[in-house]
Formats: C-alpha cells, sequence, structure tokens
C-alpha cells in the first residue's frame, strides 16, 4: 500500500544479519570502536571506525550494518517458525496451511524450473489479446495491486477529512529506481545503470521468446523514458500540499480525458467511487495522453517486461539470474542472491505478514520489553512537551497548538491488538505465481472494500517482524514494531544511557515527525492544515534551510552530495529527536548522577549509542540509489550531523576550534 506521508525511521526494503555484540550491562560493543579516532573529529568513526575496518559486506547484501544485522535476525526467526509449520501437516484452510504453503512453494526452485513459463502464460496471453484502448485501460485496473502501473490506486486517508479513506493516486510505471535515473545524462554511472536494465528489458523479451527481442527493450525504454518525463520529483513529493488534488470523476475526466475512468475504477477495484485525491496531476494526464499516442504493439511488451519482471522470482533460472543481474548487482552491487529461504520471509511478510506476526510475537517479544518501552516513551514524550515550552523562536499561541498535537499522539508499541484475518485468501500449494498474485489482489481489494468506511484506527501499516519504524501524520500516531526493540537499539540488559541513546533517539526521530518540515503541517487530529502563526512558520523554515545547507556540503561519493531538500524532513527528526533523548535520559536519572560504567560516562555512553545504532557500510551502487532516492542522509552523516548541533555533545567532549565536529554555539541548529 502507498502511504505518501508516512515517515520511516528508514528504507526497510534496503535493510538485511546476526545480533551486534556488546559488553553485558553497558550495550555498546567496544571491539567495534576505534579510539585513536577522537569523538570530537568524528563521532561515528569513533564507535564504528574498528567494525567498519574489519567487517566486510556479505556477498549477499548491499548494505551492512546494526538495522541489517536484526533484520537478518529477524528473518531467521521467521524462517524457524515456518519451517516448524512445513515439517508438520496443517489443517487444509488453516492460517497454518496457508503460512507453509505460500512458503513451500516458492522455496521449491526444482519445481518452478520444471513449470516453466506456465504459470505466467495466462498473464502474458491477456497482453497478446489487447485490442483497443480500453483493453489497456481495463488490464491497467485489473493488475492494481499486482503491478506498479503508470497510474497505481490505492487507498489513504484523507488528508482533508482523516477520519475517512479516500481513493487516490500515486505515479507508478518505469523500472528505474527514479525519473532521474532516465533524465540525468550526464553520469557515468547512471549511464551504467540503465545500460544494466535495457540489457534485462531485452534478456526478459528473449526468454519469453519475442522475436523482436532487443528492438521492443528499446521501445519499451523509451515509452519508460516519455512516463518518467511525467513523474514529479522526490521533494515535491514530499509537499502533502502540492500532493492533495482532490477531483471529481468529472474533473478527472477533463483534466486527463485519455482515460475511461470509470473503466479503470470498476476493473480495479473501487467501488462506486466518486472522488480522488490525485497526488500528481500533471503525471496522469501525462500518462492519459501515452495512453492515446503511443501504439499498442508498444504497450504491449512494455507490460510484457513488467509482468515478468514483477514475477521474475518466482520464475525458471534464467529469468531469476536476469532479475539478479540487474536488481540485485546493477542497481544494488550485491555479488550474489539472498539465499531462497529468505526471499520466501520477505514474500511472506508481505503476503500474510500479521499471520507469522503473532506467532513471531509470543516468541520474541516478552511483556517486560512492552512495559520498558512505555516507560521510555512516557519520558520522551514529557520531554517534548517541555521543549515545546521553552522554544525561543515560537509565539504562545502556536505552542500551544503544538502541545495539543503531541498531547494527541497515538503510540503503538510491539505488536496489534487486532490482527489482520486471512481466511478468503486462497494458498495453492506449488502455485507461487498465482500465491503470489493472489495475495497481492486480495490484500488490495482489502482496502478498495472500505473505501467509504471510518478509518481503521487500530490498523499497523507493518508488521511486528519489521525492523523499521514510523510516525502516520494523517493518524498522528507512531509506531514500533517488536523487532526494532532489541539490541543495539533497545537493550534489556542494558543500563538507560546507552538505551536512551538508540532506542530513545529512535523514538524521539519518531515523534519528531510529527512536527517535521511536512507532519507539522498536520494538526493534532491527523488533519492536513496550517496552524501556525506566519511568523513561526518563517522561523521554522528559516531553521530548516540552515539544516538543508548543511546536509548540502556532505559528499558520500565524489561529485554526488546529499539532496538536503529530500532529506530535510528525516534530518529534523534525527537532529530533534537527538535532543529529546537527551532530554528524557536526564529525566529519568531523576536529579542522580549517572553511574561510571567502564570508565565512562552516562552522556559519554549516550553518544556513543547514538552512533553505534547507525553503524553501518554499503556498496557503491546502493549508496547512488540512496541519495537520489531515500529521504534519509547516509548513516556516517545521520550520526554526525545531528551531533553538531548538540550542546550536550560539545560539553561531554570538550569540543574546541579546529575540531572537526566543533560549530560554534551561535550556529547551531536548535529546532525542537
Amino acid at each position: 500500500m502507498i502511504r505518501p506521508t508516512r515517515l520511516f525511521i528508514l528504507i526497510s526494503a534496503l535493510v538485511g544479519g546476526t545480533a551486534l555484540a556488546a559488553e553485558a550491562g553497558n550495550g555498546l560493543d567496544y571491539a567495534g570502536m576505534n579510539v585513536a579516532v577522537r569523538p570530537q573529529d568524528d563521532l561515528f568513526r569513533t564507535m564504528n571506525g574498528t567494525w567498519l575496518e574489519k567487517t566486510a559486506i556479505p556477498a549477499d547484501k548491499s548494505y551492512w550494518g546494526s538495522f541489517h544485522q536484526l533484520r537478518d535476525l529477524s528473518d531467521q526467526r521467521v524462517r524457524a517458525i515456518v519451517e516448524e509449520l512445513v515439517t508438520h501437516p496443517q489443517k487444509e484452510g488453516s492460517v497454518e496451511q496457508k503460512i507453509a504453503g505460500f512458503y513451500k512453494s516458492f522455496i521449491d526452485t526444482a519445481a518452478i524450473d520444471q513449470a516453466g513459463q506456465k504459470p505466467i502464460q495466462p498473464a502474458l496471453e491477456a497482453i497478446a489479446q489487447l485490442k483497443t484502448t480500453r483493453d489497456l485501460v481495463e488490464f491497467f485496473g485489473h493488475w492494481q495491486g499486482m503491478l506498479p502501473t503508470p497510474v497505481i490506486l490505492t487507498v489513504a486517508s484523507d488528508p482533508k477529512n482523516p477520519d475517512r479513506y479516500i481513493a487516490t493516486s500515486w505515479q507508478g510505471g518505469i523500472g528505474l529506481p527514479d525519473r532521474d535515473y532516465y533524465l540525468k545524462t550526464d553520469d557515468a554511472r547512471l549511464a551504467k545503470v540503465r545500460a544494466a536494465y535495457q540489457t534485462y528489458l531485452e534478456t526478459l523479451l528473449t526468454l519469453a521468446g519475442d522475436a523482436d527481442a532487443k528492438g521492443n527493450a528499446e521501445r519499451v525504454y523509451a515509452l519508460e523514458k516519455r512516463i518518467a518525463e511525467g513523474h514529479w520529483d522526490k521533494v515535491d513529493n514530499r509537499n502533502p500540499i502540492k500532493t492533495y488534488n482532490a477531483k471529481s470523476l468529472a474533473e478527472l475526466t477533463k483534466l486527463a480525458p485519455g482515460i475511461d475512468w470509470t473503466l479503470y475504477l470498476k476493473t480495479a477495484a473501487f467501488p462506486k467511487v466518486t472522488r480522488l485525491n490525485i497526488s500528481q496531476p500533471s503525471q496522469v494526464a501525462t500518462v492519459a495522453k501515452l495512453v492515446q499516442e503511443v501504439p499498442l504493439e508498444v504497450w504491449k511488451p512494455y507490460l510484457t517486461a513488467m509482468v515478468l519482471d514483477a514475477h521474475a522470482a518466482m520464475l525458471p533460472q534464467a529469468f531469476r539470474d536476469a532479475r539478479f543481474a540487474y536488481r540485485g548487482k546493477a542497481l544494488s552491487g550485491a555479488e550474489q542472491e539472498e539465499p531462497r529461504w529468505q526471499q520466501a520471509a520477505k514474500q511472506l511478510d508481505a503476503a500474510l505478514g500479521e499471520a507469522v506476526g503473532q506467532v513471531y510475537v509470543a516468541r520474541h517479544f516478552p511483556p517486560a520489553y512492552k512495559a520498558r518501552m512505555q516507560a521510555l516513551v512516557a519520558n520522551l514524550m514529557r520531554a517534548y512537551g517541555d521543549s515545546i515550552a521553552t522554544l525561543t523562536w515560537m509565539s504562545p499561541a502556536t505552542k500551544a497548538k503544538a502541545k495539543d498535537k503531541l498531547a494527541n499522539y497515538t503510540v503503538k508499541i510491539g505488536y496489534p491488538d487486532h490482527w489482520r484475518d486471512y481466511s478468503k485468501l486462497a494458498i495453492v500449494a506449488g502455485d507461487p505465481v498465482g500465491n503470489a498474485q493472489r495475495a497481492a489482489r486480495f490484500e488490495h481489494e482489502r482496502q478498495t472494500r472500505r473505501i467509504h468506511d471510518k478509518v481503521d484506527r487500530r490498523e499497523w501499516g507493518m508488521t511486528p517482524q519489521t525492523v523499521n519504524a514510523y510516525y502516520d501524520p494523517s493518524l498522528n500516531e507512531i509506531v514500533f514494531p517488536a523487532a526494532i526493540l532489541q539490541p543495539p537499539f533497545f537493550n534489556m540488559a542494558a543500563d538507560d544511557a546507552v538505551n536512551y541513546g538508540a532506542i530513545g533517539a529512535v523514538i524521539g526521530h519518531e515523534i519528531s515527525h510529527g512536527f517535521d518540515d511536512q507532519g507539522s503541517q498536520f494538526d493534532g487530529k491527523g488533519k492536513l492544515q496550517n496552524w501556525w502563526k506566519p511568523a513561526d512558520r518563517a522561523a521554522f523554515e528559516a531553521l530548516g534551510a540552515k539544516l538543508v545547507a548543511q546536509y548540502e556540503r556532505y559528499e558520500p561519493l565524489p561529485g554526488k552530495f546529499i539532496n538536503g531538500k529530500l532529506t530535510l524532513g528525516e534530518n529534523i527528526a534525527d537532529l530533534s529527536g537527538l535532543q529529546i533523548a537527551y532530554k528524557a535520559y536526564k529525566l529519568s536519572l531523576k536529579g542522580q548522577p549517572a553511574p561510571a560504567i567502564d570508565g565512562r560516562g552516562g552522556d559519554e555512553r549516550f553518544f556513543l549509542g547514538w552512533s553505534q545504532a547507525w553503524r553501518g557500510k554499503g556498496r557503491e551502487e546502493t549508496i547512488l540509489q540512496r541519495l537520489m532516492t531515500d529521504p534519509h542522509s547516509p548513516a556516517e552523516y545521520r550520526a554526525n550531523g545531528a551531533v553538531v548541533n548538540h550542546d550536550g555533545f560539545h560539553v561531554t567532549f570538550g569540543t574546541k576550534p579546529g575540531d572537526k565536529l566543533y560549530k560554534a554555539p551561535d550556529e547551531r541548529i536548535r529546532i525542537w
């Protein structure tokens, strides 16, 4: 489900390891430190330098670090749960039988190879039989939820009426990660990825028996480039005002007359929809024009390639190899595929994630974890309220509104109270392609059926076994799945200093998303409306501009700088989250001095815990992709970029002019 306004601690699709070793009672991995590096110069390498030097990125990974190690641990736990189910007969139609059947079908590559292209043939035949633009539109609608069509239709809470759902469009239809991969022609690294993608297109069409695979691959790429030219860039897509464009069906038809929208909505399983939020109106108009202008003989290989790419992991070896050569190696830099069982765990998470999550929580999330987390959150919320009260750049009237918003936060920890019902999802043994299609369409139709209902605020947007966290502005909620609540982020055996520096800053990060450049445009009820005095908003935006300038000086790859506007929301959340976590840690001490552990004071352990949480290293291809598409800054710039603005860091380590992380007090950016 696409939720363009949901704000995450990281991009979970890029995560994937064993738990990080730490000293008992301390929570810090001393072996990974490099004490020769002064924290005043590089806190990230002080805490992580030896780890960075000695740790190789696993061959099947494009990035490796704290989040990714936990992702591997979560996947291993899911594997143990599922393989227990697989080894015993399960009641037909039970959720246990569905989990086992889905998993077994996906990992049985011998059966997949033997089946050949037969499982995908009905889709390819449907494409071959397209005769009119009406047929094309009907195909787009039928495959909603299963394919990233040029105009994706989904369901989200209405930003202007957050208690109700609204049908929502989002841009899609391209096989490269972002429009700039097509449009920036002066970058040799992007040219290399484009060449690999065009080879991938040709290989897919060749394997499907296309006699003119090379020519059709060129035409498919040319069509995708035209679609990409209509896409909005990542910065505009972060703007909730720009992406809120509620339109009646008549207005949509006038905007984009090249598409029969009544037919599209009907085949997309949207019952009697008369009002939609068109997130990128000009993009929808571009696609409608292309539907009329581009011959079906070009759309057919385009759709064929899209279908094959979407299902390549469940097709014979040649398809799997081609997919990895592009998506694994060219895009991400991985040297080999992830183990089949781990791919299955990810597929299972998408298809039956909450069913698996129930067992995961029972085994791996004791009640004591939730209780300690609730205490941490309570201190963070109190610290945030205190911080708002002392702001010097905000007027009392706007402060009152900010405090009201904070008071209306919903906090979700560990797992949902109400689990999803999968009883009507059909899982068939030995049918991995069909299982994936049915699961995706099942989820799509689960959403569309409630289009006229009141928003279900009990629902979770992540499964308990997901190593991530998020803030949803339309629900004004922060959510922390069970899988992230373990070392190095949350350590029941560690002292509070490290926990506040790690999971405390994660909590503070998510709270802060409600007050970043995006989330701050929503009120305490989740409604998109301005609650700021003009002068306060101007002061806030001036502080944000300073943060943009700071991060745009960072150069993770030669010639490639961080996009300060794209990453602004996450950088605000990192900065503010760390500030609030530090204040909450002080509150937790209740006026008592922090104990020294291994010769390190509480404040020092707090900042080392923060840096340890961002431990990670990536391949160049992945870093490039993140710089272009990810609203999060690379890990070392998250660790170092926030602390240069933190008074407590400078006091703790006694920074002075000449130190690489020194910043004069009057230049430090203090937002929340």
